[in-house]
């Protein structure tokens, strides 16, 4: 089965959480036997086209032409990814799923269905009516609107938690047995074997210091100022704690102007960027990892820090809430509150027999519930239901309209119809 994956990030171009998940998903798909194209955007002058790890990565430039917006911008990359499609198509056949991920590339994914008559399956990673809790000016609007309509033209709308089902269905109206739920992966051998060299630690913290490690988008809705606001509490009953704030974003600058106005100083390290061998070793290291969002669709890093056995404090909300099991293989706080962050970061500090209970039981729900392998193959499931749909409605198309008409022979009458 030939697919093709639609998508505004893909690895070494990485914003958020949506590249990995491409990345993993097509590459175990190929594994398992699928032949996968990726079409994304290049940005940083990396190859046009290669393998990687058996998927056919095709990378495009979006037209170079002055953008309003990042709607106008998304429009300017679909005709190009779209161009992009058709040349393959036409040099290699057809596709027989088109996947796209997220609105950025809608109106490339609803071309292709259209044109091809090929099923669309779409997967909503998140919403702007929940990023933004509502929709405040034309550009959510535009955005939102955009997002619906993918939902539409979609054959099957993936999402990746149950929150998210309930989001879609209350945002869009979407019909329930049209969203299917599968949840985001993670490859636990890949950061549980990584080794780490003995001096790693003397970049973020000293020896002696215990890690509290946060790692995502500087953006308002991952939550890292209610962090900074329980840092103080936390620090005033374990003074050997260290902050290691890893990302970037446009709330960087604040968050760290907060940070040093509290007095936090070098209790709180903004490390900027980080590269992926940088990330998974700060998650071994870490003593506690921490992801206090406000809005979460899913959290895919809070599957990354089960995978390394680190112990985590997550926020009561939405995908988080449902990877992470209270007091079993994690610990929650309630959304919002530094005060009740603070405690739960130092129930974990403070209780070695508690954080080595989070992380033995995260670590198996992981490798159950969680491999990439499992993922792949659900969504395996949807590609074959899916197509298998579509013959079955295309066999019923053509029965019907090749079904000889009964003509009337010359001079015969109508039953029922007198002259």
């Amino acid at each position: 089965m030939r697919i093709a994956m639609l998508t505004w990030e893909y690895p070494p171009r990485i914003v958020g959480g949506l590249a990995m998940h491409v990345y993993d998903l097509s590459t175990t798909l190929a594994r398992s036997g699928m032949d996968v194209t990726v079409i994304t955007v290049n940005d940083q002058g990396v190859a046009e086209k290669e393998d990687l790890d058996g998927v056919k990565v095709l990378r495009v430039y979006p037209y170079d032409l002055p953008s309003r917006d990042i709607v106008n911008w998304a429009v300017q990359l679909n005709v190009a990814m779209l161009e992009k499609a058709v040349q393959t198509i036409n040099r290699e056949g057809p596709f027989h799923i088109i996947h796209a991920h997220d609105w950025l590339v809608a109106h490339a994914g609803r071309a292709l269905k259209h044109s091809y008559q090929v099923p669309l399956i779409a997967t909503i990673h998140a919403t702007e009516y929940g990023r933004n809790n509502g929709l405040h000016n034309d550009v959510q609007r535009d955005i939102s609107n955009i997002e619906w309509w993918l939902t539409y033209e979609a054959w099957k709308v993936i999402c990746c938690s149950g929150y998210m089902v309930g989001e879609l269905s209350r945002v869009f109206n979407l019909p329930r047995d049209k969203v299917v739920h599968i949840p985001n992966g993670v490859h636990a051998a890949r950061i549980r074997d990584r080794q780490v060299p003995a001096d790693f630690k003397n970049r973020f913290a000293l020896p002696y210091e215990k890690i509290i490690y946060y790692v995502g988008r500087l953006v308002r809705e991952k939550g890292v100022q209610v962090l900074i606001d329980a840092a103080f509490k936390v620090l005033s009953h374990e003074p050997d704690a260290k902050f290691v704030i890893a990302g970037t974003g446009p709330y960087e600058n604040y968050l760290r102007n907060k940070a040093r106005d509290m007095g936090l100083g070098d209790k709180m390290l903004f490390t900027g960027y980080i590269s992926d061998d940088d990330r998974d070793m700060l998650y071994l290291i870490a003593d506690v990892a921490v992801f206090p969002s406000l809005y979460e669709p899913f959290g895919i890093v809070a599957l990354e820090s089960m995978a390394a056995g680190t112990p985590v404090v997550v926020s009561d909300s939405g995908g988080l809430a449902e990877i992470v099991e209270h007091e079993v293989d994690g610990l929650h706080a309630i959304t919002g509150s530094a005060n009740s962050l603070a405690d739960q970061l130092l129930r974990v500090l403070k209780n070695d027999i508690l954080a080595k209970k989070l992380r033995e039981n995260a670590l198996q729900k992981v490798r159950t519930r969680y491999d990439w392998r499992v993922i792949a193959h659900k969504t395996i499931e949807v590609y074959e239901t899916v197509a298998r749909e579509n013959r079955a409605g295309q066999r019923e198309a053509a029965r019907v309209l090749w079904t000889p008409s009964r003509a009337k022979r010359p001079g015969q009458r109508s039953k029922g119809v007198t002259s």
